[in-house]
């Protein structure tokens, strides 16, 4: 268990946990001119259900629901401006680097959309113009969970620093069973920080290298898989949760719990998920643009499946490029502006070939000085932590090695 806990202490947020999000249609370019007589039920609602309702609708960590035309109007100035500015929906990769399968940005013509609505005074329209509002079972973004594990209650206090907590379910399965879908909920999610849940082999109980099954942290999406694609949990396997609290001000209780879709079919590929890290760094007091590197070598051929970087409130950008076996290199993932409240993973269009041997190198940079409003304190040297006032430096990435994929993956999609 010793081994189980240095591994899983490196882990914060869900992001590379994920394995696929679904496709979203990336922003486009250019001016598009402004629709004339836009209404929220005809024109706005389509939009903010298919991009937004995920996170604003009731019981969601957005301040506010998008699901009906009462709940969105008070707010449509704000959303004239997060969405001009495209700071929603949050979106933080470079365009130069990489297209992405879960893109969230607003085409340049949503944007105009929604402009025109506020501009023209956000009017409702016609109620039979809405159209049916996204369905989410009783809260779950995935749908109804096949099955789903719990942790026993636990007791946040309202002060104090709360030290990671380590919590075993087990899931008495008779079976092998391949995830396709993966979703973290917890009961007193104000003073939850991230879930981490990683399968413990009873093959090898004393590691869970490889096997973070999924999580959830600021701003994460849940995660979910493409057809062929899946995370195993092994027959008589346990679950460990890694429990971030932090105390808010008011005591309050939690149950967390993990609601899983299996596959009906074993997937061709295993997606796995591990860091490229650095622990050994120390950020000098001050110090406005600190560089800290971290590498790993592939041992065989593989496939990269998603990216992400992480870092805490000192991080100011993150580039993740590969040098392959003969000296090639190109940035796959460049993030300029580096947002802790938004632990964004970044999924490639198609999984990228990673040629025995390859290095992937991560470079981040961090801001320890008076000039980052974020920083707790500018006058400490930094080193890697595990609360949010200290710092880490992680670039996940979640990977399938060619050479354990089977050669005759199911016909039918995983559901």
């Amino acid at each position: 268990m010793k081994k189980l806990m240095t591994i899983s202490i490196v882990a914060i947020s869900l992001a590379a946990v994920c394995l696929f999000s679904m496709p979203a249609t990336n922003a486009g370019g250019g001016d598009s001119p402004a629709p004339k007589d836009v209404t929220f039920t005809k024109d706005v609602a389509p939009i903010f259900f298919k991009k937004c309702a995920e996170c604003h609708r009731s019981g969601e960590v957005a301040p506010f629901s998008v699901m009906d035309y009462k709940d969105a109007r008070p707010w449509a100035k704000s959303i004239r401006e997060k969405v001009a500015s495209r700071e929603m929906p949050p979106w933080h990769a470079d365009p130069n680097h990489g297209e992405w399968l879960n893109d969230r940005r607003l085409e340049q013509a949503e944007i105009s959309t929604i402009v025109a609505w506020v501009d023209g005074g956000a009017k409702e329209g016609d109620p039979k113009d809405l159209p049916p509002a996204p369905k989410f079972a009783d809260g779950w973004t995935i749908g109804h969970p096949d099955e789903t594990f719990s942790i026993a209650e636990q007791s946040v206090p309202a002060t104090g620093v709360v030290p990671y907590k380590y919590l075993t379910v087990q899931t008495n399965l008779k079976e092998d069973r391949w995830i396709t879908d993966a979703e973290i909920r917890s009961t007193g999610r104000s003073a939850v920080h991230h879930v981490i849940v990683f399968i413990q082999d009873p093959k090898n109980p004393a590691s869970v290298d490889g096997n973070l099954l999924a999580g959830v942290a600021p701003g994460e999406q849940p995660a979910r898989s493409r057809p062929g694609f899946g995370k195993k949990i092994p027959a008589g396997a346990r679950l460990i949760f890694q429990m971030h609290y932090t105390p808010n001000g008011e005591a309050t209780k939690d149950v967390t719990t993990i609601g899983l879709k299996y596959a009906k079919e074993r997937p061709k590929h295993q997606v796995l998920t591990r860091p490229v890290l650095n622990m050994t760094f120390t950020i000098p007091a001050g110090e406005p643009n600190h560089e800290v590197k971290s590498t790993y070598v592939f041992k065989e051929d593989a496939h990269l499946t998603s990216l992400m970087p992480h870092m805490h409130l000192r991080g100011k950008d993150f580039e993740i490029k590969p040098i392959l076996p003969d000296g090639a290199t190109k940035i796959l993932l460049k993030v300029p502006r580096y947002d802790f409240n938004w632990q964004t993973y970044y999924v490639p269009k198609e999984p990228l070939a990673v040629p025995k041997g390859t290095k992937i190198e991560c470079t981040a940079h961090f801001d320890n000085s008076p000039g980052n409003k974020y920083n707790p304190d500018p006058t400490k040297d930094v080193k890697w932590g595990d609360q949010t006032w200290e710092e880490m430096m992680i670039g996940w990435r979640g990977y399938y090695n060619d050479a354990a994929s089977d050669s005759k993956p199911a016909d039918k999609p995983a559901t």
